[in-house]
């Protein structure tokens, strides 16, 4: 257990940032399954930006790493052109 204040506030404030990205990165990877299952290449075009975006969060935020970041928008690019 905790002795002082402080570290008493940081495993509050741990557990707050842990539950608030484990929210964001269980987000992104259903926009990514939704982007996936899509047959419509419109649809898919209007999708891509939005979950490029939220990837590009994540990276950002160090919630995933830079370069899986980069294969998933390099793989989820790849077929939505190939649609």
């Amino acid at each position: 257990m905790a002795n002082h204040k402080s570290a008493l506030k940081r495993i509050r404030r741990n557990d707050v940032v842990r539950i608030r990205n484990r929210y964001q990165h269980k987000t992104t990877r259903n926009a990514i399954k939704k982007l996936r299952g899509e047959t419509d290449k419109k649809k898919a075009q209007a999708l891509l930006p939005d979950v490029v975006s939220m990837i590009d969060k994540l990276a950002k935020r160090n919630i995933i790493h830079a370069n899986k970041a980069a294969n998933l928008k390099s793989k989820l690019m790849k077929q939505v052109a190939a649609l």
